[in-house]
């Protein structure tokens, strides 16, 4: 499997045990870090403490202020800690899924490309060649003198052919173990050949075999009823002779298997009385290189497109049908999403710290909350439009997060700092309009932070602020 179906290079994958490993070291020293940090604090107050001894009434006055500061300085190290212990973890949490979801896209297209992947086969027009003795003069030294050489060469020349009647059947089979789909091809063709030449009778009729296919079977070349037996074996050049102005009839026909595409090459000829119909048995089906068939009738799953060209015509590209597929649109958007979640809860979580009182308690519930949601969200779009999934989602989210409000006007505000700190922002990231919708939820948040405390739209009592 490539690197690019493994998921997002760089990013931590807590499915892969070194990574798991290392990440768990990493925490365990900044654990250490933050312990030695509180120890130091305690025991500097305690140094101070012991140095102010002598001074019984100054000591009590500087320790009292600074065991408040210290218990605040505790309380705020409990939410920080807290809030950045689920920061990380929720970080790896989005990057793992964010990897799986990428693995799971990439797999999803290789599976589609699959489906049309393969050889193609490209059936070429057949070719009328004859030969003629060109005169042409070279120079030649003849006794050390140059002398003028008049000389006939043989020359090979093509015959355009006068008609072309083509019905091709194609069906195909998906259930091919290992493979892409499988074309079985029935294949006939009427060639007419003018003898437009006045002095010359004898041609030759190539008509190779298809170039691209799998299995050919029942490969004939006939003349007005009769079978036509190459001269040489691998040679596909049958010899007729032609008097000036006669006609003859040529008819090819074949069953073949290929990949998932058949094209005929008009090999730089001019087609004349030309008719290529070309019957596909399946859907969905698309007509290739761009050549728009004069007719396309659909009846069911068959779908028939006619090439019609009664007057001198050049094609220069192969023309024919091939197995087509629903474009694969909105990838990278999960990962993406996912990419940023940790940053949208960073986001919430201030607003709500700023708008009501949060216990440790409530912190971990509302996180636990928020990222269960990225999380379904993560394996509902794999099933259904995300747009919609979010749109579930966060009735569930606004209705689990009401319950963060101590009475009815907190729980308003939690419901506000909920829509403009985490639905609207995932929801803009996942509609095409990014820019626009994440602006509308910062304006909210702005306004709302603006409302809440410079025209004091509603004071907490006191035993509800200190939590």
């Amino acid at each position: 499997m490539s690197s690019s179906n493994q998921g997002i290079p760089g990013l931590p994958d807590l499915t892969h045990p070194i990574e798991l490993l290392q990440f768990g070291n990493q925490l365990l020293k900044a654990s250490i870090l933050l312990v030695f940090l509180v120890i130091a604090l305690g025991v500097a107050i305690a140094l101070m403490s012991f140095a102010l001894r002598r001074h019984q009434q100054e000591n009590v006055i500087f320790l009292d202020q600074w065991v408040v500061h210290y218990s605040q300085i505790l309380r705020g190290l409990q939410h920080l800690t807290l809030v950045l212990v689920l920061l990380v973890v929720g970080f790896f949490l989005c990057s793992t899924l964010g990897n799986r979801y990428h693995h799971w896209e990439q797999a999803k297209v290789v599976q589609v490309v699959q489906t049309v992947d393969g050889d193609k086969l490209e059936q070429a027009a057949p070719q009328v060649r004859y030969v003629i003795q060109e005169p042409f003069t070279y120079n030649n030294q003849v006794n050390g003198k140059i002398v003028k050489v008049n000389d006939t060469r043989e020359v090979t020349r093509f015959l355009a052919l006068a008609g072309s009647q083509i019905q091709v059947k194609l069906e195909q089979n998906t259930d091919v173990q290992g493979r892409s789909a499988v074309y079985r091809i029935d294949y006939s063709a009427d060639y007419k050949v003018v003898n437009r030449l006045k002095d010359n009778q004898s041609f030759f009729f190539e008509a190779p075999p298809p170039d691209g296919y799998s299995l050919l079977a029942n490969y004939k070349v006939e003349r007005s009823g009769t079978r036509l037996e190459p001269p040489n074996p691998g040679d596909y050049g049958f010899p007729f002779r032609l008097s000036p102005g006669e006609t003859a009839n040529f008819r090819v026909t074949y069953q073949a298997q290929s990949g998932p595409r058949w094209v005929y090459n008009a090999t730089g000829q001019m087609l004349t009385n030309f008719r290529l119909t070309a019957t596909a048995n399946f859907a969905p089906v698309e007509f290739a290189s761009g050549i728009v068939p004069n007719e396309i009738k659909a009846d069911g799953r068959s779908t028939k497109y006619s090439w019609i060209f009664n007057d001198n015509v050049s094609v220069k590209n192969p023309f024919g049908v091939f197995t087509n597929t629903a474009p694969i649109r909105n990838t990278g958007i999960l990962p993406r999403l996912l990419l940023l979640a940790p940053a949208i809860f960073l986001w919430w979580i201030l607003l709500l710290y700023l708008s009501v009182p949060m216990s440790l308690k409530n912190v971990a519930i509302a996180s636990g909350i928020f990222f269960a949601c990225i999380l379904t969200l993560t394996y509902l779009a794999r099933f259904m439009n995300p747009e919609l999934a979010w749109t579930m989602i966060s009735l569930i989210f606004l209705t689990l997060s009401w319950g963060l409000g101590s009475n009815r006007i907190a729980a308003i505000a939690v419901i506000i700092c909920s829509i403009a700190g985490a639905v609207l922002p995932v929801f803009g990231l996942l509609v095409p309009f990014s820019g626009l919708t994440l602006s509308g939820a910062a304006l909210l948040s702005a306004v709302w932070l603006a409302v809440r405390h410079w025209y004091s739209w509603y004071s907490f009592p006191l035993e509800d602020r200190v939590k």
